[in-house]
């Protein structure tokens, strides 16, 4: 088991269990299909990848559950779920 899922701050960080789980399943699957990694770690974990991305604050899930990555919105942090 990955010890940051243990972590209820990544879980705060999302905005709960069920949005954490869709934001690692559509990243998994966005690096499955080639998206290239936005975190530099030496290992070929996916998982461990998605993990570092969220901690990072690289990627979240946009209001339509879509990922975003900061790249996106280059003129804005990614929005704060714990203020909604």
């Amino acid at each position: 088991m990955y010890e940051e899922l243990k972590d209820d701050a990544l879980i705060d960080k999302v905005g709960g269990r069920f949005k954490l789980s869709t934001l690692i399943q559509k990243r998994l699957v966005a690096l499955m299909k080639g998206a290239p990694p936005l975190v530099d770690l030496d290992t070929k974990d996916r998982m461990q990848i998605v993990l570092r991305e969220i901690m990072e604050d690289k990627i979240y899930l946009d209001l339509g559950g879509n990922v975003r990555t900061v790249a996106d919105r280059s003129d804005q942090p990614p929005p704060s779920l714990s203020s909604l």
